[in-house]
């Protein structure tokens, strides 16, 4: 369960190369269900908003994940993932990582040296720091979110393309894989959507039954909103679709 409500909180927003700040913008925020067929395992949520660092102005985006109901019961997630970037670059300059999963807990704030190209990371868990060499322009894995969204050859992608983006998580560089499938017309709560596809790459194992185990629709639109995810697991699958949002952009593109 802590995979698929990370997973979905990585996969909400991307594109690759630029930051254009077209997507977006402050007061923006996505509600995913995340479901077993009609049985609810739990929520995620992205919000972002404005902050100050240094006397400027940056993005502040928060995102959260728990779960409800009966797998509360069985295996309680709580987690709180933020970050604030550049609203120009879409650089970050700090996260926030506060979790829960089924009594696994971490306590961590990053900050960025975008000049310098490092990271320097505080456990407050283990009352420890260190800093740590990272690749230029590299994510985290909120700021992936939005800084992947404004990419204007997220349109031009032909099918069986690949990008990769450098993105920082658990102390290291990782490398995010995204391959572009097609377009589908795809039916939500909201009416019928037009989307364009997307299989991210996972590590195959316990919880994912193959490599591209994930399917990811975005709308086809200005806004490129994360519409739906599915996850192809061990045992059966699940999926988030997107429950509630506002503060987009432009108005979502639907035929009811």
């Amino acid at each position: 369960m802590k995979k698929i409500i990370l997973t979905i909180l990585v996969l909400t927003s991307f594109s690759f190369d630029s930051f254009k700040g077209e997507a977006f913008d402050t007061g923006e925020f996505f509600k995913f269900r995340i479901h077993y067929g009609i049985v609810n395992a739990g929520y995620a949520t992205l919000e972002i908003k404005d902050a100050t660092i240094n006397n400027k102005k940056v993005y502040h985006a928060v995102g959260k994940g728990y779960t409800t109901g009966m797998s509360k019961f069985f295996f309680k997630v709580e987690d709180l993932y933020e970050s604030y970037f550049d609203k120009e670059s879409g650089n970050p300059y700090r996260y926030v990582r506060k979790i829960d999963e089924g009594g696994y807990t971490k306590n961590q704030e990053g900050f960025f040296d975008q000049n310098e190209n490092r990271v320097l990371v505080k456990d407050y868990k283990r009352k420890s720091e260190k800093t740590i060499v990272v690749t230029e322009n590299v994510q985290d894995i909120v700021s992936s979110f939005y800084y992947l969204r404004n990419h204007p050859n997220i349109d031009r992608l032909k099918s069986g393309e690949s990008i990769v983006i450098d993105m920082f998580f658990d102390d290291e560089i990782t490398k995010f894989k995204l391959k572009y499938i097609g377009r589908q017309n795809i039916t939500t709560k909201f009416g019928s959507v037009n989307t364009m596809v997307f299989k991210p790459s996972v590590q195959k194992g316990r919880v994912f039954k193959e490599d591209e185990s994930l399917t990811l629709w975005i709308t086809d639109d200005v806004n490129k909103v994360p519409i739906r995810i599915k996850a192809d697991l061990a045992v059966g699958s699940l999926k988030a679709d997107l429950d509630e949002y506002k503060g987009l952009q432009s108005p979502l593109k639907v035929k009811k």
